[in-house]
């Protein structure tokens, strides 16, 4: 079978014609497609790979933010905690103080109450006392006892030393009115006699004696010349027993101090 050149080449004419066709019309555009597109997904693998790296700095930057935050807001903690604290102190000790100063305030007060009870009491006991004495001896008064005061008068007047005497005597020339005698009973005719010249014979005169009533002395006789005076009464028994009420007092009120020491 003989070959038929021209039409060999005509096929090979038309082969190549197809090629440049498909080259020119399918492969190239294809070709270029694909690589447009290959660029595409280069450019958004870039973009991706800087969106990734600029999340993760975003993420790393907000991490260091909230550990700054979780810092300041411990500091922020930590200093209220403190204010607090030095606050509760400052206010314990304002009322530490105030405590104090009351306590004081009321100790100083019941002192003071306790002392002007202490004092009315001694004055209320005093005078109940010699109320009571006084009442006994107006009851019992009867010219035996009055006898007998008068007697111990007298034994005053012989206990003198003899520079009270003098003074007495030098008194006794200074006063021109009456001599006083003051008793706390009324006192008879008999024991005001025994009174009169036992003064006498110790001024070696005769002055005039006045008699007088007087409700202080309780039980006892009182002699007054001038500024001198000269006693002898129940006063100075009583004055005992208010010093023995005071220091018992006033021992019951130590006591009570050292009770208050001890809680």
């Amino acid at each position: 079978m003989e070959l038929d050149w021209l039409t060999v080449a005509a096929q090979i004419v038309n082969f190549l014609v197809l090629v440049w066709l498909l080259q020119h019309f399918l492969y190239a555009p294809i070709t270029k497609a694909m690589a447009r597109r290959e660029e595409r997904i280069k450019e958004g693998l870039a973009e991706a790979r800087n969106s990734r790296t600029e999340a993760e700095a975003e993420a790393v930057r907000l991490r260091e933010m909230q550990e700054d935050l979780e810092r300041r807001k411990e500091a922020m903690m930590d200093e209220a905690r403190q204010e607090v604290s030095e606050l509760h102190e400052k206010l314990v000790d304002e009322l530490r103080e105030n405590l104090d100063e009351e306590r004081i305030a009321w100790h100083n007060k019941l002192d003071e109450e306790r002392a002007e009870f202490s004092d009315n009491f001694r004055k209320i006991a005093s005078r109940q006392v010699i109320g009571t004495i006084r009442t006994i001896l107006s009851d019992f008064a009867d010219a035996e006892l009055a006898a007998q005061v008068a007697d111990e008068f007298v034994v005053r007047l012989d206990a003198l030393t003899e520079n009270e005497l003098q003074k007495l005597k030098d008194a006794a020339a200074r006063t021109k009115g009456d001599a006083i005698v003051e008793s706390g009973i009324e006192l008879p005719p008999a024991a005001r006699s025994r009174i009169t010249r036992a003064v006498h014979e110790k001024l070696n005169g005769d002055k005039e004696l006045e008699y007088r009533l007087s409700e202080e002395l309780v039980l006892g006789i009182r002699l007054i010349l001038g500024e001198q005076t000269v006693e002898w009464s129940a006063r100075r028994h009583l004055e005992t027993l208010e010093n023995v009420i005071e220091e018992a007092l006033e021992s019951d009120a130590v006591k009570s101090k050292m009770d208050e020491t001890r809680q």
